[in-house]
Order: C-alpha cells, then structure tokens, then sequence
C-alpha cells in the first residue's frame, strides 16, 4: 500500500497536488493499492475523488498522533509519503515507529533525516545538506505529465503567449502580469486553476484591454493540450515551467516563493528559459526583445524529458519489495 500525505491549498499552492496523483495513477497502473490523505482543502479533496482515489483528512494543526489509526488500516509495511515540504521530526519518527517507510520530496525539514528516500528533483542549491537515507537529486527525477508525450512539438516564432501560474496563484500574479501585457501585441491566453482568487481583479484587467486582447480559461481538462497551441508560457518556479519544457515550450519563469527561485535560475542556465524574478519585482522587459524561440525550444525538448515518473515509480517499487 502506497499512503500520499498532501498539503494542498491556496496559501500552499496544489503543486504537491498534481504531482502526487501524476505518481500515483502510475503507481495504480501497476497494480499497486493507493490511497491518499490530505487536509480540508474542498477542491483538492474533490479533484483526488474525482481522479478514482480514496482519501481521508487529516488536521493541519495536529503535530503527531493523528497517523496511527489511518496506518493501522493499510495493512503491513507501507510507504508513507509525504509530499508537504518540511517533514518534522516528530512526525518522522511517529510514521518510522508505526513500522511504515517514509519518502519524502524536496524536503529541507529536520525529519527528512528520517527518510527511507528523499526525491529533490525541484531543488538546485544548497543541495550538500539534505538529509535522507537515499538523497536522489536531479530533473531526470522530475515527475510530469506522460500526456504531454502526444504534445510535443518545436517552436518556429512567437505568434502566442500561454500564462499559467498555478491552482491557487497565492499572489494574484497573474493579475500583475496581465496588466503589463494588456498594452503589448502578442495573443494572450490566460488558465487559471481551481483555488484561484482573484477573478474580480483579472476580469477587470482584461474588459479595460482592447477587445479580444486576452482569451480566459478556468481549469482546462488538459492543460498539456493547452500548451501545444501557444509558443512561449509565463508560470510559476514549480513543477509547469519543466511540464512546458518537456512539450518544447519555452518559459518565462516568476517565483512565487523564494525557493523557486534557483528553479527559474536553472532552466535560464539550461537556456529553456529566462527568469524574470521573484513576483514582488518581476521584470518582464526580455518580451521586448527578439528571443530565439526555436533554439530554446528544441533545446527544452532535449533537456527535459518525460521518464522521471517511471523512475520514481521503480524506485518506490524497490523500496516496497
């Protein structure tokens, strides 16, 4: 039995969402029991229910206590894995206790040292302390959507422009960054996901843009869909600017949080991408400029690949047997 320990909601963002049903429908694929606990986060709970999953909440304010029941139900010797970012060591030792083996991903906290296995594929500096059993480092770790295998494509020239900042956009980024490309010429598609906030704001943005300015969606059933139609994508520093990589769609990355920070830095280094900054203080001026939209295109493609669910996945299934 494979347990996913989420954190999902507005203030957190649903990355860590997204990228455990992505594993764990691969994991469910073969043959493997799955089930999911996550906190009082309606829309969450209800895109895990409507994925095919069974899920039950757990209190956020509970430190430790709380496992002991849900793990009592899952049978012998499962992997616990906690995809919330900073594992505490209370917790840690309470699931290492209850006799379940516990993985954790890009996690810094004091109990990741605690940790059978600790995947840190979205983590590019400072990475010589972390802690963990089995520490797996690198973008080859990565776990993005397979559906984007039937998307791929290279970029000739930017004729569109494709801005997705996540399911919750926690800072109303994308309301800034449609304000700043209201007076430029590029087609604008705008997604917004299922925990955002600040329609009002966006919707008003767009009705003072000349008509037909800007094009508005609110949670696409596929956003790699989504992607094929566009040629360069705005999005946060998580886990959708290598998403848009792997389908050859080059990126202009934002931080929404500090740690995202080297994420946007490395896809610059990488040359799939340019980073315009921590959303406090964005700098989108490189769309005033002639950008080589094919070169880093096919250099996206061949950077980021699609395998690293697979490889998490024969991993997890090593660590099970």
């Amino acid at each position: 039995m494979f347990v996913f320990c989420i954190e999902s909601s507005h203030a957190r963002g649903m990355g860590h969402l997204f990228r455990s049903l992505t594993l764990a429908t691969e994991l469910r694929s073969r043959g493997h029991s799955v089930r999911f606990l996550a906190n009082d986060h309606p829309n969450s709970l209800r895109i895990i229910r409507e994925r095919g999953f069974d899920v039950a909440r757990y209190d956020l304010a509970a430190v430790t206590g709380w496992e002991k029941d849900f793990l009592e139900a899952t049978g012998p010797s499962p992997i616990w894995i906690n995809d919330r970012l900073n594992t505490q060591r209370s917790h840690g030792e309470t699931i290492k206790r209850l006799d379940a083996k516990l993985v954790t991903f890009d996690d810094r906290g004091d109990g990741a040292e605690l940790a059978d296995m600790n995947i840190c594929a979205l983590l590019f500096d400072n990475t010589e302390g972390l802690r963990g059993r089995d520490v797996r480092l690198g973008a080859e770790y990565m776990i993005l959507n397979p559906e984007i295998a039937g998307y791929r494509r290279v970029r000739e020239k930017l004729a569109s422009i494709l801005v997705t900042l996540g399911g919750a956009d926690t800072y109303g980024v994308t309301v800034r960054v449609a304000k700043w490309l209201s007076s430029k010429p590029f087609p604008v598609t705008i997604v917004t996901g299922p925990s955002f906030q600040h329609v009002a704001e966006l919707e008003e943005v767009v009705s003072a843009a000349s008509p037909g300015r800007f094009r508005l969606l609110n949670q696409v059933p596929s956003l790699a869909a989504e992607m094929h139609r566009h040629d360069l994508a705005i999005t946060g520093g998580g886990i959708t600017p290598f998403e848009a990589c792997a389908a050859g769609l080059p990126c202009v990355v934002i931080a929404n949080e500090p740690f995202e920070i080297p994420v946007g830095r490395a896809l610059e280094k990488l040359g799939a991408a340019f980073f315009a900054g921590h959303h406090s203080a964005f700098d989108l001026g490189i769309l005033e400029k002639t950008i080589p939209i094919r070169t880093m295109s096919e250099i996206a493609m061949t950077k980021v690949d699609l395998g690293g669910v697979g490889r998490v996945a024969d991993l997890l299934e090593r660590l099970a047997a």
